[in-house]
């Protein structure tokens, strides 16, 4: 298994709050990541560990009160909260009364699929009790820079991105799809039929990196705008789908306004539209804008708390890809490429007089890193992502 920034950072919100709630899209590795946070060290009690997806789990539930009052001095991993969700006013009295007698931090691990009705129960049952983490599919910064073409192809959910043949780690993708748009959508979101629902994503899929056109999808659909609308804010909440938003700083040129929308794990991109070998999707026309989803996610993945994303485009072609204000780093441009001979257009340019970026670079394929016109630097994803984390 590949080692997660996360798990760094899971256990620093243990230590410092009394309630953690790590989120994600299935298959990501939730319950990996808690059983190595479980695994402890010599000097504490060994956690406490419920699947609440067995009966005889939840059965231990009946009382919750009084059996989890029982492991005060153990941290207490309760994973599939979203099947409980009533559980989380019980675990907002145990906090309290934890804190009288100084038990303040690491009390619970709570795991849950990433849901709009479960992220906003834990905020308001929990409030400021609750730390709550995002797992998104594995990144660049996170594997050997030899496998990148491997993460691309396969997508960051490590049991495809690990999987002894493509076709296996095809199979893992099209039951994650098939699960979230017959169980998972139906049991955490509104009701919509599954075969429109998958008809919206693999839309997303052709468009991946493309400006949102509501009115265009909801024609294709035979929806309104606002039931695309919904769709869309579904799989933003559960963390399918990334909405980048255009830059809106003022300026005194026009700008795009629609966000830029991405299906965030680019294995799924692939899946939807059924690419499976390397090779076919080198030819496919969807590679360029599937490859500038994977770097986006990698980027943000390696990026510092508090780091804002945005796109800058204006009506005459001025553009930067990904546009990142990074706390301590000021604000970078950042150009995505798939040739390994990058050149930079003159729409670039014109963007970073108006962003007016402390740093620029071109993200291309190859591995050298050198200079470019402008004080821009070409750099490999990998070294990026580092650039980032450091």
């Amino acid at each position: 298994m590949t080692d997660r920034k996360q798990l760094s950072r899971l256990r620093a919100a243990l230590a410092e709050a009394p309630a953690v709630a790590l989120l994600g899209p299935r298959q990501v590795g939730k319950t990996t990541l808690a059983l190595a946070v479980a695994e402890g060290s010599d000097d504490q009690p060994a956690p406490l560990y419920l699947d609440l997806g067995l009966p005889a789990d939840r059965a231990k539930l009946a009382e919750p009160e009084r059996y989890l009052s029982t492991f005060e001095d153990r941290l207490v991993i309760l994973d599939g909260i979203e099947r409980v969700p009533e559980l989380l006013q019980t675990l907002y009295g145990l906090i309290d009364a934890g804190r009288h007698r100084g038990r303040n931090t690491g009390r619970f691990l709570l795991i849950g699929l990433a849901s709009p009705a479960l992220m906003q129960q834990t905020r308001e049952s929990l409030a400021e009790r609750i730390r709550v983490l995002e797992l998104a599919p594995v990144s660049a910064a996170e594997i050997a820079a030899s496998e990148l073409d491997n993460l691309w192809l396969r997508g960051g959910l490590p049991e495809s991105l690990l999987a002894p043949s493509d076709a296996l780690s095809l199979r893992v993708r099209t039951d994650v799809i098939r699960n979230y748009l017959e169980r998972d959508i139906p049991q955490l979101g509104p009701r919509i039929a599954a075969e429109t629902l998958r008809r919206f994503w693999t839309m997303l899929a052709h468009r991946q990196a493309s400006l949102l056109n509501q009115a265009e999808v909801a024609r294709a659909l035979g929806v309104d705008g606002k039931t695309v609308a919904a769709y869309l804010d579904l799989m933003v909440d559960l963390l399918l789908v990334r909405r980048l938003p255009p830059w809106n700083r003022q300026t005194a040129k026009r700008l795009v306004k629609s966000p830029k929308v991405y299906i965030r794990d680019s294995g799924l991109v692939h899946a939807l539209l059924g690419i499976e070998p390397f090779g076919a999707l080198l030819g496919h026309p969807i590679a360029g804008s599937s490859w500038e989803g994977m770097v986006i996610e990698s980027l943000l993945a390696a990026a510092p708390e508090g780091t804002e994303a945005c796109f800058y485009r204006t009506a005459v072609g001025a553009e930067i890809d990904l546009v990142l204000s990074i706390p301590g780093k000021g604000r970078w441009a950042i150009e995505i490429t798939r040739r390994l001979t990058p050149k930079l257009e003159r729409g670039f340019h014109h963007a970073c007089e108006d962003v007016q970026p402390d740093a620029g670079f071109v993200v291309y394929p190859g591995t050298e890193r050198y200079a470019m016109t402008g004080g821009v630097e070409a750099v490999s994803l990998p070294a990026l992502c580092h650039t980032l984390s450091d």
